[in-house]
């Protein structure tokens, strides 16, 4: 069983940073891909950035320049490095792993609010 277990949300000042971390637990288990989805009320789920295990990045466009994922693969933890935030940044942010088989896991979700 694989538990993600995030940490590092909070309320931040627009222009401020923040900085989100996943820890994976569990044994015997590798994860593909880690990454960042956000909620924010009234808005569809979308991705913000996911990492390989070979350190592939992919970020949402809206995030680029600005946010910076990086992993573990040792530790298997994720780490999102949040930078210049935005009020449309604020959101209930969720850690998320993929394994080759296709099954996924996800975090429970660390508040990020943005606002002076």
């Amino acid at each position: 069983q694989v538990q993600l277990v995030e940490s590092g949300g909070g309320l931040v000042q627009p222009g401020g940073s923040l900085r989100l971390s996943c820890a994976a637990s569990g044994s015997g288990f590798h994860i593909n891909i880690m990454g960042w989805f956000r909620q924010a009320p009234g808005k569809q789920h979308e991705m913000v950035a996911t990492v390989s295990d070979d350190g592939t990045t992919n970020y949402a466009y809206s995030v680029k320049g600005r946010f910076t994922i990086s992993r573990d693969n040792v530790k298997n933890t994720v780490t999102l490095q949040m930078n210049s935030l935005k009020p449309e940044d604020t959101a209930v942010y969720y850690c998320w792993g993929l394994r080759s088989s296709g099954v996924d896991y996800w975090g429970q979700g660390t508040q990020v609010t943005v606002s002076s």
